[in-house]
C-alpha cells in the first residue's frame, strides 16, 4: 500500500527553513510568464512562494496554467531560503495536484468597503482577516485564563430575556411562543443571582442593542465579556477591569507578533498600555479637565460624547477609568453615592486612540425602593423585576461588576479604522448579510 503523504502548514515549513515537504492550501496570488509558473500558497498559518520551472517539470507547469486565485491545491517540493519570495523561502515545486479549480474571485486588489462586506464569506480569507481574528482568539482565550486563574466560575445566563437591563429603546422584541420576549441586552442582572450560590463569576456571550446608530463605533449584535463579583465594592472592582486589559494586551504580544505586524500595528504603544498605570478619576475631575485645558464646555449633568472621552484618554496617553457619572443619566442598577446622591457609583474605561469606551461597569444598587423610582421614571413596570428585588430581600450583600465590549478591545489593539472589522459576521442597523 502507497504510503500516505504527510503535510504540514506552511508555518511548519519556514520553521523548517530547508526539506523536502508536502503543502496544501489555496491559491493566494498567481504569475506566469512562458518559462515559470509562480503560486504563493496560503494556508491558515501563512503564506509561501511556490515555483514551477517548465524545463524542470513541463506536465506540472501545463497542469497549473488553469490555476486562479483561490484553487484548491497540494504541493510537494524542495524548500529553499530566497530573500525576494514574500515570506524569504520558496518551493521548487516537483508534483501538484490540483483539488478545484476556483472561478474568478469576486474580490480583487481595489474594491470599496461595502463590496467586502458584502463578500465577507470570503473576506475572511484575507491576510488581515486572518490576523484579526487570530488577535480575536488570543483576546477571548485570555479573558478565560484571566477569571479561571483568579477563581473566578463561567456562568450562563438566557438571551431569551422579559425585561429590559439597557434601556428599552434598544430593545430587540422576539414572538416568544404566544408571548413576547427580548434579546440579551446584558448578563449581568441573572449574574446578580448567581454571585449568591457562586460568589465571583464571569461569562462571555452575544449581547444585542437595537441602536439606531451608523457610526463605526456600533454593532447590533456583538460579544460581551463580563464578571460579577459578591462583595466587591467600587474601588475594587476598577482594579480588576485594569488588570484584566493589561493582561489581555500581554497574551497578544506574546502569541500574536506576526499578525500584529501584518495589521502594521504600533506594538510599542501596546508594550506601553500592558505597562503602565492606568490612572482613575471622578467623572467632575473629567470635565475640569476638558472644560479648562480644551475649552470643551461640557456641562454637568451631560454623558461623554466621543469626541469628550477621546480627548481625555489621549490626555493620559493609556487607558483610563472614569468615576461617578451623573446618577441621572445611568441605569436604574447603578446605586447613588452615600456622600453625594448625584454620583452614581459607577465607572466607565475609555482607550486612547480614539476608541474610548470599552468596559461599563459599576457597583450594584441594593436599594428596591430607589430600583422601583428609577424604572417608573423610564415607563418600566417594576413587577417585571420582582424576582431581581428578591436578591435584595434575601442575604442582600454590596456586590458589583462590569461589561467588556470584546469587538471594542479588538478594534483597539488590531489598531481598526471600523469596528465591523472586529467580528467575523457584523450585524448593524444596515446590514443583516450574508
Amino acid at each position: 500500500m502507497e504510503e500516505k503523504a504527510r503535510y504540514v502548514t506552511i508555518e511548519e515549513a519556514l520553521n523548517k527553513g530547508k526539506d523536502h515537504v508536502n503543502l496544501r492550501g489555496w491559491v493566494y496570488r498567481e504569475r506566469k510568464s512562458n518559462k515559470f509558473a509562480f503560486i504563493v500558497l496560503r494556508d491558515e498559518t501563512d503564506i509561501i512562494q511556490c515555483v514551477i520551472k517548465k524545463s524542470n517539470a513541463p506536465e506540472i507547469f501545463e497542469a497549473a496554467q488553469p490555476l486562479t486565485v483561490e484553487s484548491s491545491v497540494k504541493v510537494s517540493g524542495t524548500l529553499k531560503e530566497d530573500h525576494r519570495a514574500p515570506t524569504g523561502y520558496e518551493v521548487q515545486v516537483d508534483d501538484l495536484k490540483i483539488i478545484q479549480i476556483a472561478d474568478p474571485f469576486p474580490i480583487t486588489e481595489y474594491q470599496s468597503p461595502e463590496l467586502l462586506y458584502d463578500n465577507r464569506h470570503l473576506w475572511i480569507r484575507s491576510r488581515e482577516m486572518n490576523a484579526i481574528l487570530k488577535i480575536r482568539n488570543t483576546i477571548t482565550g485570555a479573558i478565560h485564563e484571566f477569571f479561571r486563574n483568579r477563581g473566578y466560575y463561567e456562568f450562563d445566563a438566557p438571551v431569551f430575556q422579559p425585561m429590559m437591563s439597557e434601556g428599552g429603546s434598544t430593545l430587540f422584541e422576539v414572538k416568544y411562543f404566544d408571548d413576547k420576549v427580548y434579546l440579551s441586552q446584558s448578563w449581568q442582572l441573572y449574574a446578580e443571582a448567581g454571585i449568591f450560590s457562586l460568589g465571583k463569576i464571569y461569562n462571555m456571550g452575544p449581547t444585542f442593542r437595537a441602536e439606531k446608530s451608523k457610526t463605526s463605533r456600533h454593532l447590533s449584535e456583538f460579544w460581551m465579556a463580563e464578571m460579577e463579583a459578591a462583595w466587591m465594592e467600587l474601588d475594587e472592582v476598577t482594579e480588576v477591569a485594569k488588570d484584566e486589559i493589561r493582561f489581555i494586551i500581554e497574551q497578544v504580544l506574546k502569541i500574536n507578533e506576526k499578525e500584529l505586524e501584518i495589521l502594521e500595528r504600533d506594538i510599542k504603544k501596546l508594550e506601553s498600555y500592558a505597562k503602565e498605570a492606568y490612572p482613575t478619576i471622578k467623572y467632575k475631575e473629567a470635565l475640569k479637565i476638558l472644560n479648562e485645558k480644551y475649552e470643551m464646555d461640557v456641562p454637568w449633568g451631560k454623558d461623554l460624547r466621543t469626541l469628550e472621552e477621546a480627548q481625555l484618554a489621549d490626555h493620559f496617553k493609556v487607558p483610563i477609568i472614569v468615576t461617578h457619572y451623573p446618577t441621572e443619566i445611568m441605569g436604574f442598577y447603578k446605586p447613588p453615592s452615600d456622600g453625594n446622591p448625584e454620583e452614581a457609583l459607577c465607572f466607565d474605561m475609555l482607550a486612547p486612540e480614539g476608541y474610548c469606551e470599552i468596559i461599563g461597569g459599576s457597583q450594584r444598587s441594593l436599594s428596591i425602593e430607589n430600583m422601583k423610582k428609577r424604572l417608573e421614571a423610564e415607563g418600566e413596570d417594576p413587577r417585571t423585576y420582582d424576582w431581581y428585588f428578591d436578591l435584595r430581600r434575601f442575604g442582600s450583600i454590596p456586590h458589583s461588576g462590569y461589561g467588556v465590549g470584546v469587538e471594542r478591545v479588538v478594534s483597539w489593539i488590531c489598531g481598526l479604522d471600523n469596528i465591523k472589522d472586529a467580528i467575523p459576521f457584523p450585524r448593524t442597523m444596515l446590514r443583516k448579510e450574508p
